[in-house]
């Protein structure tokens, strides 16, 4: 094994590990073309996510994680008289969904907050539905996150969870070791219902599109 082979390997090992942390968690400048590439890779897969369930024109909609802000437009443009929330603990995230929705911002329908799921900046009962799209992977404590997040919701309103991957899923094989690397958290069907019941949701739904690997779980804040 030659120190060239050595470095080589080294290197490549660092840059594997920065961007794995520029997808969790993207940095001002650096991070913003994986922002605009998870607007686009992950538009599909939010639009069938957001056909699982009622949005209302007057809800009060949170997105967590809204990274490249393409979620909160989708959100804005159903919820047409309500207001949508968004947020992230990426300083990069905030500069970019801020900038990608100036406009909704200016008007009041739209307000995008700097911050952790495991403690939002909202009050008790603010929200009609909260969304997820890609996010629940990183967070750090998944239950008691869970429950912040019901502490935010109305009686009745519900989480919505959607991944592009999941244990067991047709993907698995090729996403797992991704999964690992990003220190990420890799549920099952099964688990995420297990982990809604844990956290105090009720009438849990779970919805696969198994062609495309692509997972959808439903829970509501008990009335």
């Amino acid at each position: 094994m030659t120190i060239r082979y050595i470095l080589t390997w080294a290197i490549t090992l660092v840059v594997a590990i920065y961007l794995a942390r520029q997808v969790r968690k993207p940095q001002r400048w650096i991070g913003r073309p994986f922002l605009w590439l998870m607007n686009v890779s992950h538009s599909s897969l939010t639009d069938w996510g957001l056909k699982q369930v009622t949005i209302e024109k007057k809800f009060s909609v949170l997105d967590i994680g809204c990274g490249g802000g393409r979620t909160i437009q989708k959100l804005a443009n159903i919820a047409t008289e309500g207001r949508v929330y968004g947020v992230d603990y990426a300083s990069g995230s905030i500069a970019v969904s801020r900038s990608k929705n100036a406009s909704l911002i200016k008007s009041g329908r739209v307000e995008i907050h700097e911050g952790s799921v495991s403690q939002l900046p909202f009050p008790d009962s603010m929200f009609d539905l909260a969304l997820a799209v890609e996010t629940q992977y990183y967070w750090p404590d998944l239950v008691n996150d869970m429950k912040e997040v019901r502490r935010v919701l109305k009686p009745g309103g519900r989480l919505v969870v959607i991944a592009e991957t999941y244990k067991g899923g047709r993907l698995d094989k090729l996403t797992a070791p991704a999964m690992k690397l990003l220190k990420s958290s890799h549920l099952s069907a099964d688990d995420q219902r297990e982990l809604f019941l844990s956290a105090g949701y009720d009438e849990v739904q779970i919805i696969e599109e198994k062609k495309r690997g692509w997972i959808c779980a439903i829970g509501r804040k008990p009335a």
